[in-house]
């Protein structure tokens, strides 16, 4: 029996009633489809991890890193030459000059950075607004803060579509922030140009500061460009921009990430970061910051993914799956109705525990119950172990 109290203390433990944070998040979608893989022996396309390994030149820079004693503190910041990496390449993509001393700042992974953010410039009586379906990281956070989430769905008639009239309109005198995250994770939905106007015209005249995720902005297919808000000067005056080395260079496990401000929300979101993590890992930075300084690492990223994205599509057209279109990210939605009826969540665990294959479903990206009969699987995948997934779902 577990004890609920410490005999020798007048202080009881937190138990039931006791006020929990997140009384209503359970363990992470992505934790419980993998689990439920590993048991079956289940191929695993959900969760969003490539299943080959990083450039061995790039894990030699690390070692290298390692070798010449870089294995203590990292500034808080972040190692300078990365951050000098990064101005250069934000530069050369979207035309946004970043001071590296007082506007980037290196973090533990893309979620530390969007917690960070919340938490630095949002709080009690803020309202943040968040586009559904949403990473799963982004309400936590916005509670967490004491903040309250007002959502809005992407139109899914429209390809998850952004409407900006429900954004317009659901700005308020209380709006502090405005999250963004495109390529969309887990729709494929990208920005274009049209997209940043609207939002500079909505955004005017107000002080809502914007929070763009674009861990994906290297994985932008059909020959367009990642619609960055860097690339527009009155966002990026606005904009806390987020990005993630493990996305970029398949090491996901490394928990990388920076992020892109005016010197003011910087120094705000600076705060934070040094009470949460205080620095990132050293040896890493400067591998990766060796590693950028190479001929663009990530030009081939494109053509790599819409390979395996086409490779993966084309299969699932002779499965009673319909591929929805994905213009960005490893994901690609499929639509289940012609084989089943079963809701998201009940069919994801049927097709794990009856077919081998691990999916996300979509309605776990929503706060209340919102059910499509579509699913989620990631094609970040080699092309063996897309090939003996897909065969298992033609089966299906």
């Amino acid at each position: 029996m577990i004890a609920t109290a410490c005999p020798s203390s007048p202080h009881p433990l937190p138990g039931p009633g006791a006020g929990p944070r997140l009384p209503w998040a359970g363990t992470t979608i992505f934790t419980v489809m993998s689990t439920l893989a590993a048991r079956h022996g289940a191929i695993n396309l959900g969760q969003g991890f490539p299943d080959f390994d990083c450039d061995p030149g790039l894990q030699q820079r690390v070692a290298e890193a390692m070798q010449a004693g870089h294995n203590q503190y990292a500034p808080m910041p972040g190692v300078p030459a990365l951050r000098e990496a990064i101005a250069v390449k934000v530069a050369a993509l979207y035309g946004r000059a970043y001071d590296p001393e007082s506007e980037i700042t290196v973090t533990a992974g893309a979620t530390q950075a969007i917690m960070a953010a919340v938490f630095a410039l949002a709080g009690p009586g803020d309202e943040v607004i968040v586009l559904e379906p949403a990473y799963d990281c982004y309400l936590p956070a916005i509670e967490l803060a004491g903040a309250t989430a007002v959502r809005i769905p992407l139109d899914a008639a429209r390809g998850y579509a952004v409407d900006w009239d429900r954004v317009r309109a659901a700005i308020g005198p209380r709006t502090r922030l405005l999250m963004l995250n495109f390529p969309h994770n887990p729709t494929g939905a990208v920005l274009d140009a049209a997209d940043l106007q609207a939002l500079e015209a909505l955004l005017e005249g107000t002080g809502v500061v914007v929070l763009s995720d674009e861990v994906y902005e290297h994985i932008v297919f059909d020959g367009a460009a990642h619609a960055s808000v860097s690339r527009s000067p009155a966002l990026s005056a606005r904009s806390v921009v987020v990005s993630s080395f493990g996305k970029t260079f398949h090491a996901t496990g490394w928990k990388v990430g920076w992020c892109c401000a005016p010197a003011p929300l910087t120094a705000q979101l600076r705060r934070v970061h040094q009470f949460m993590v205080f620095a990132v890992s050293t040896p890493v930075q400067h591998g990766l910051a060796a590693w950028l300084g190479d001929p663009t690492p990530y030009r081939f990223l494109p053509a790599f993914y819409q390979a395996k994205r086409d490779r993966f599509v084309d299969g699932l057209s002779a499965s009673r799956f319909r591929a929805l279109p994905a213009r960005g990210t490893y994901f690609v939605l499929a639509d289940y109705s012609a084989l089943s009826d079963l809701p998201e969540q009940a069919f994801a665990r049927w097709l794990i525990e009856h077919h081998g294959v691990a999916a996300i479903p979509v309605s776990a990206f929503y706060r209340e119950p919102v059910d499509r009969r579509v699913v989620r699987f990631c094609f970040a995948k080699q092309d063996s172990t897309l090939d003996a997934a897909l065969a298992r779902l033609q089966a299906a």
